[in-house]
């Protein structure tokens, strides 16, 4: 695995399916809206791997076929449950706190730019990962847009005082790279979140990884790096 062809001033993050394994908390919540709503709840390996879609397609697997407007109207409900219950089940993937931990120490400033909305990743953060000192969070309301358009990524850069070029964006979804790609960021999938039920390998990434480890070594920061 080389290092990246430049020393990178920042790399930014997806949040869930990229940092943080919470598909199995979206996955509780679901399970008491569908008890509440008297329908058979969906096996959990038909919801993971939407879940970087957010709230519409999670409660959209486990009720299929569901009108639009019954959908719309069972989100707020959905996201009261999940509120009420975050940092529950909620995980660190491997390997990604030596990685924040490396970059922290090298001086590379990393930040994070999910779809989700700001009040749930503002109370998300704090209870799951206190530890963790971003430079910059840019949520799916941050802005009038969201990924995958590239806006939200370069907000990210300019809060963070990077320069776009020699950043990094990583993620696991297509959305991810089609907004770091536009961005003209260095794009990174990684194969470890949701995919989306997608093929990283097809999604036009710099560099598509397996595995946080990896990636510490791609950006210099790794045992191999060092």
């Amino acid at each position: 695995m080389s290092v990246l062809p430049f020393k990178p001033e920042g790399v930014f993050f997806d949040l869930d399916g990229t940092l943080l394994d919470s598909a199995h908390e979206l996955y509780a919540a679901l399970l008491t809206l569908c008890e509440e709503q008297g329908i058979a709840p969906p096996p959990y390996e038909r919801v993971r791997p939407v879940v970087s879609r957010g709230s519409r397609a999670i409660i959209g697997a486990g009720f299929p076929g569901i009108d639009p407007d019954a959908l719309l109207r069972l989100v707020p409900r959905y996201l009261e449950i999940y509120e009420a219950g975050m940092a529950s089940h909620t995980v660190i993937f491997e390997g990604v706190d030596p990685l924040l931990a490396a970059l922290d120490a090298a001086g590379i400033r990393w930040g994070i730019v999910t779809n989700k909305p700001g009040f749930l990743t503002d109370a998300l953060l704090p209870r799951a990962v206190p530890h963790w000192n971003p430079a910059a969070v840019v949520s799916g309301d941050t802005l009038p847009v969201k990924k995958p358009d590239p806006a939200p990524v370069l907000h990210a850069c300019a809060v963070a005082g990077c320069d776009p070029a020699r950043s990094v964006f990583v993620g696991d979804d297509r959305r991810d790279i089609l907004a770091g790609n536009a961005a003209g960021l260095f794009t990174v999938a990684v194969r470890w979140g949701y995919l989306d039920g997608g093929d990283p390998d097809a999604w036009g990434a710099d560099v598509v990884l397996d595995h946080a480890d990896e990636l510490a070594t791609l950006l210099g920061v790794g045992e191999v790096a060092a």
